[in-house]
């Protein structure tokens, strides 16, 4: 439907469509309008009728009995005036209106929200509204801090409250590259943007903020609250949520001098028997399910992943489905804006396959790496690159479920200082400790096979021959594999991609031999392609002459095609030292891994990065989430049987 302004929010009531347009020319000048079509014929809406809201319309919400709609009319601030500081008129307002079965006669009604709120009593903002089936609003004036109750049969006001202030522990307010929920934030206002109610009785508010104040405070205190509608805080998520998703993986680090997760939306809806509660994490994205049997204490049930950006939360109880659109769109980059459906009845939650220990709080993200342990079948390691500073190796056990969870996490350390790597591989030695592979670029970062302790310290860093430093660029190292032990160890690393005079589409599988220092080369035949680029990102010993390598293109969504398994033997080979001829390789397909990532039928992560074969031969490969930057966060972590009998 062209529209001739920007469409903020849509509702549907019965047969009509219900489309609330921006059509502003300034902030100073705000306009827009409610334009109404009809459904007859779902795939030709035809318009009938526009009602001038008198400003800028944000959110729109339809009552149960289909009587009324109620239009928060923003008329939102300039954040580059004054540096966003309140009040900045023209003052919004409600709008409501009473609705019948020809809309050329249903009736505008406008309720002043003016005087109520303390911190600009004259600009309310309003940002968001939710009806509940005794036709009361809740109205969130969000840069006010404040929540207001009208009651649309006497377009009144009977109520209104300050949405206050939480104290949050255990949270990061620093972005150094490193989640350390240590900080405390006290008095931090609410801000909430989406407000639901629950039972008809209790309102839920997520906290995002969206303000800061003449003194520099910012707003949003990263979760959500359950009130009363008499003001009274019921319930109070505080720090909770944002500790889930440093469970999970997908706490934003990029976001810790900011507000968080940034909850936005919300919504409680009954599906089947079981009444839910819905909390959307606009910066994590991801939306938490939340059980609500004992309403002043919600359980969480369950995680659901999302694209980037998750806006707006939609129930359908009748088809068992929830609806989640996500914004962030970018051609460019790869990825899109999308919507999401997620159908209840599964007997287990599929999300998260990974995650860190429910009894304590170890940050994670951004796996790049994995390995088996030697000894035990259920344990294997895995390393994150450097998305994230002070790099360490976490121990993760997995079940028979083939779900993980990571235990702990072991910091590096190089005469006792904490280090930086762009950790893209790991393998452990007879011994217990470990090798690794931190990758360089074409500056000042190092291409280095590193020797691990089992206690974290570093105990010696090797480079490349200089020859082969000066054909360096910036794919490097990308995984390590170890065979043999004392004199006859060797260590078998993969480049990513070809650096300067190699041939094309071939890349090298550096050989390394401790007992000698001296380093040779095979190439490894790469797969075409005609769009981006592709490579190796991980390299796994079977035995101690067969090789599973990851091969994958650098695309994502609907344009990956290319991820795979790839086995090679290097029986009766011999690799060559710089300056002379490699060997090639020959490779055999084991296993397409799409199938395995777009088995939930989400969102398709370009980084397949690592893989693990665990003692009793179980395979195991992890994707990175690139530390929820730009990026779905999702961490795919999926068990592939024993590949490789």
């Amino acid at each position: 439907i062209a529209l001739d302004g920007e469409p903020t929010s849509v509702a549907v009531n019965g047969n009509y469509l219900l489309v609330a347009v921006n059509t502003s020319s300034s902030f100073t000048t705000p306009a827009g309008k409610l334009s109404v079509y009809s459904l007859d014929n779902p795939s030709q809406p035809q318009w009938q009728a526009d009602f001038n809201m008198g400003g800028q319309p944000d959110a729109i919400a339809v009552s149960p009995d289909g009587r009324y709609a109620a239009i928060a009319i923003e008329n939102e601030r300039d954040e580059d005036l004054n540096d966003g500081i309140l009040p900045q008129l023209p003052a919004g307002n409600l709008q409501i209106l009473t609705m019948g079965k020809d809309p050329s006669q249903w009736q505008q009604r406008s309720v002043d929200l003016r005087g109520l709120a303390h911190t600009a009593p004259s600009d309310p903002e309003p940002e968001y509204v939710a009806i509940n089936r005794f036709n009361i609003a809740a109205v969130t004036l969000q840069e006010n801090n404040h929540i207001v109750l009208v009651d649309l049969r006497r377009a009144m006001v009977i109520n209104d409250f300050s949405a206050g202030t939480v104290d949050l522990f255990n949270v990061d307010t620093s972005e150094d590259d490193v989640i350390n929920p240590v900080d405390t934030l006290l008095d931090r206002r609410r801000e909430p943007d989406a407000i639901t109610w629950l039972n008809n009785w209790w309102m839920v508010t997520a906290n995002e903020g969206d303000y800061e104040d003449e003194n520099g405070v910012q707003g949003g205190s990263r979760g959500f609250t359950v009130f009363s509608p008499f003001g009274k805080v019921r319930y109070e998520s505080g720090a909770s949520l944002e500790h889930a998703l440093i469970r999970a993986g997908h706490y934003p680090e990029s976001r810790s001098e900011n507000k968080g997760i940034e909850p936005e939306s919300v919504l409680a809806e009954r599906f089947r028997h079981q009444e839910f509660l819905f909390v959307g994490s606009e910066r994590a994205n991801i939306v938490a399910v939340y059980k609500t049997d004992a309403w002043h204490k919600p359980e969480l049930h369950q995680l659901l992943p999302t694209t980037i950006g998750p806006e707006g939360i939609l129930a359908i109880p009748s088809r068992n489905l929830l609806v989640v659109s996500s914004e962030e769109d970018s051609a460019e980059d790869g990825f899109r804006s999308t919507v999401s459906l997620y159908q209840y009845g599964a007997r287990q939650a599929p999300y998260p396959q990974i995650q860190s220990d429910p009894k304590q709080l170890i940050p994670w993200g951004a796996l790049s790496g994995m390995a088996g342990d030697r000894q035990q079948a259920d344990t294997m390691y895995a390393v994150p690159d450097s998305y994230y500073g002070e790099s360490r190796i976490f121990r993760a056990q997995v079940s028979k479920q083939g779900t993980a969870v990571i235990k702990d996490a072991l910091v590096l350390n190089k005469n006792g200082a904490t280090v930086d790597y762009d950790l893209e591989g790991i393998a452990q030695r007879t011994d217990g400790s470990f090798w690794l592979v931190s990758e360089g670029n074409s500056g000042s970062r190092p291409n280095l096979l590193i020797k691990a302790g089992a206690d974290g310290s570093i105990l010696e860093e090797i480079s490349l021959p200089a020859a082969v430093v000066a054909k360096q660029k910036s794919n490097g190292f990308e995984g390590v594999a170890v065979t043999g032990n004392g004199a006859r160890e060797t260590v078998y690393v993969a480049f990513q991609r070809e650096w300067t005079d190699d041939p094309a589409g071939q890349v090298r599988i550096g050989v390394y031999r401790p007992a000698s220092g001296d380093w040779s080369f095979f190439y490894y035949p790469l797969e075409s392609t005609s769009t981006g680029w592709i490579g190796l990102s991980e390299i796994t010993a079977i035995d101690d002459t067969t090789f599973v390598v990851i091969e994958r293109d650098n695309q994502q969504g609907p344009a990956a095609r290319v991820k795979r398994l790839y086995r090679f033997s290097i029986a009766g080979m011999t690799p060559a030292a710089e300056g002379e001829t490699f060997p090639v390789l020959s490779k055999t397909l084991v296993r397409d891994l799409l199938p395995d990532m777009n088995a939930t039928h989400g969102w398709t992560a370009d980084k397949v990065e690592g893989t693990a074969i665990t003692r009793d031969g179980e395979v195991y490969v992890v994707t990175d989430n690139d530390g929820v930057d730009d990026a779905s966060g999702e961490t795919r972590f999926m068990a592939l049987g024993k590949l490789f009998r």
